[in-house]
């Protein structure tokens, strides 16, 4: 009986071992979630126990089975925290491809530092790290942690997946709180299409999901955050940084950080005054009045990160940014604010999600949220919108960082959902023209004048503060089409009244046409080359974007060698397309002398997955045109 227990005994021990170590086990997992993936989240959990509107705790377990080099940051073994967010511990098992443990790291073998992001002078953000550096693949990475905080002004929210080419094997997401006072308003993304359940009770919401596989990422595809199942949280009651605060919407969100944020901010020294009045005296007009004032803090201030205080929320006062001379945006936006208003100019401090992407304020779910803050001046029944932090954009141009997306303008009676200013694509035009010949020696030699306006305009504003070197080296990958490029000289000429900017460049390339035995080959546009095509896709799963569209014009005159006449000239082409439309006409002005043409538009907007494939035959024949070359011949 004794040996029939102890077998018995062994076995249990033995199953229990081998199911252990087996359930992270990497080499049988399903096959929908290792299709197309570098990486598979196993488990991605959140238990959220909210206790006071001033109070909540929340633990988590991510577990993460990693597949290949791309997949390793995936596999996160990293966590901020602050003097309101407390890590209570922290916690990471590694397991190997059959899913035994082969390293514990405990809080001990963290690194705890200071979170500076290298342009911030003050941060009281800190970070605790660890760096893994795996010894095979696929290994297993387990993550728990539990955190403490008395910000519940930011909730955390939930996608559940993470990124492209990562699938997830269970997603769950948990929210208790003690009375319905303290139930969080949520509003659902993206969950059309996806495996993801909903349960609720008295006290208590749970998500969760299953067998999600990974996504490819397709070009042009919308943003992200416009594709997966995700969610979005917020208190009405919250407390941030110790401030309470109870929000029903963007109106109350903006009285709020009017009130809490901004009051007693704008406070100026008397000399401060006086030199606002300096500024402005004998000007009536409050929009040349504000113009004034925005060049003065352009010419005296600069942009430094402030990441403390209220959330990072609260400007630094305007005091305190008069006399240091620099701010973050937040800073810099309420010290103009003040100049302003001392100058009898009203306008508003305004919150936004700066960037490349279009990220937008839900008008119907006001929550803490934004990267960036602006100013908005009213006039005449229109805003004017500034950004405080750049010492090169003209008054009332934000360009494509700010541009085309709802934000939030904080004004003393509340707050109000606005959407900026938006440059449409006949706005953002490139004209290039140029003068320039081809040697016999195929050299060319010419110049070249750009001119820009809208997004065009702002992306090319900055060359004129670069130094000499800096331009050259700019040139050369612009023209990078072009071998052997000399830049003789360079100017620049920055319209800020009528936003354009000019740019007058003379060049010199060697051997910049082919030469055949009695023929000379060469592309009449080797300035403004469009040779994009759009990645080709045999089924095209998600629709398509254009977020930006421009107008470009070029117009060339160019001077052929002595001695050689036109044996083949590219023919003249015209395209209209939904998607934008293409023009070049190319002829003879007389025998020397060739005469190039072109306009090229294109259309903003959203198209469906069923267009790609004529979106990208549209390009790809814009790009052969633009590939054709003349052919001389020289004469007998």
């Amino acid at each position: 009986m004794r040996l029939l227990l102890s077998s018995i005994c062994a076995i249990l021990v033995l199953s229990s071992i081998y199911s252990q170590e087996n359930t992270y086990q990497a080499l049988a997992l399903d096959p929908i979630l290792t299709k197309n993936a570098n990486a598979v989240v196993r488990l991605d959990d959140m238990r959220i126990d909210v206790t006071s509107h001033k109070y909540l705790t929340y633990s988590v377990k991510q577990v993460v089975t990693v597949l290949n080099k791309l997949g390793d940051s995936y596999a996160r073994t990293q966590l901020y925290y602050d003097k309101e967010k407390k890590i209570k511990n922290i916690n990471v098992l590694v397991y190997d491809p059959l899913g035994k443990e082969i390293k514990h790291i405990k809080r001990k073998d963290f690194q705890d530092i200071s979170a500076a992001d290298g342009f911030s002078l003050y941060n009281d953000d800190r970070l605790l790290y660890y760096r893994y550096t795996p010894i095979q693949y696929p290994y297993t990475l387990e993550l728990t942690y539990e955190i403490e905080t008395s910000d519940t002004g930011f909730f955390p929210p939930w996608y559940f997946i993470s990124g492209y080419l990562v699938s997830v094997e269970k997603s769950h997401y948990e929210i208790k709180f003690a009375d319905a006072t303290l139930k969080p308003e949520i509003k659902e993304y993206n969950m059309e299409g996806f495996n993801c359940q909903k349960e609720e009770t008295a006290n208590g919401i749970l998500y969760s999901a299953a067998l999600i596989p990974a996504i490819k990422q397709e070009e042009l595809s919308p943003d992200f955050i416009d594709i997966v199942p995700r969610l979005k949280l917020r208190m009405k009651h919250f407390s941030l940084k110790g401030v309470d605060a109870s929000v029903a919407n963007w109106h109350d969100l903006g009285a709020w950080m009017d009130n809490e944020l901004l009051r007693n901010r704008d406070e100026l020294t008397e000399e401060t005054k006086k030199i606002v009045h300096d500024l402005v005296k004998n000007i009536d007009d409050p929009l040349e009045k504000a113009k004034v004032i925005y060049q003065y803090v352009q010419d005296n201030t600069r942009y430094i990160s402030v990441q403390i205080g209220i959330g990072g929320w609260q400007p630094i006062s305007a005091i305190d940014v008069d006399k240091v001379k620099y701010g973050d945006c937040k800073g810099l936006s309420n010290y103009t604010k003040a100049l302003l208003k001392e100058a009898g100019v009203p306008s508003y401090y305004v919150v936004v999600h700066a960037g490349d992407a279009k990220i937008n304020f839900d008008s119907d779910f006001s929550v803490l949220q934004g990267n960036h803050v602006i100013l908005a001046v009213p006039y005449n029944d229109e805003y004017y919108w500034i950004d405080c932090t750049s010492q090169l954009n003209p008054f009332g141009f934000i360009g494509d960082f700010t541009d085309d997306r709802n934000v939030l303008v904080v004004k003393p009676n509340g707050g109000e959902i606005v959407r900026t200013k938006a440059y449409l694509d006949g706005q953002n035009k490139k004209s290039t023209s140029a003068s320039y010949k081809v040697s016999e020696a195929g050299t060319l030699t010419g110049d070249v004048e750009i001119q820009t306006t809208g997004v065009q305009y702002g992306n090319r504003l900055y060359l004129e503060n670069e130094t000499k070197e800096d331009v050259d080296k700019h040139y050369k990958q612009y023209w990078d089409n072009i071998n052997n490029l000399n830049i003789h000289s360079f100017e620049f000429l920055n319209d800020k009244h009528e936003i354009s900017l000019k740019e007058l460049v003379s060049l010199e390339a060697k051997n910049y046409a082919s030469l055949s035995q009695d023929r000379m080959l060469f592309n009449l546009n080797p300035f403004n080359n469009i040779e994009y095509v759009p990645k080709r896709y045999r089924e095209r799963k998600r629709p398509f974007e254009i977020p930006r569209g421009y107008v470009n014009i070029d117009a060339y005159e160019i001077s052929i060698p002595s001695g050689y006449s036109v044996e083949a000239l590219p023919t003249s082409q015209t395209m209209n397309t939904e998607f934008g439309e293409y023009a070049v006409t190319i002829d003879l002005k007389d025998g020397n002398t060739i005469r190039y043409n072109k306009v090229f538009a294109l259309n903003s907007g959203s198209y469906p997955a069923g267009k790609y494939k004529a979106y990208r035959a549209f390009r790809k024949n814009v790009a052969k045109q633009e590939n054709a070359k003349v052919v001389l011949i020289k004469n007998k």
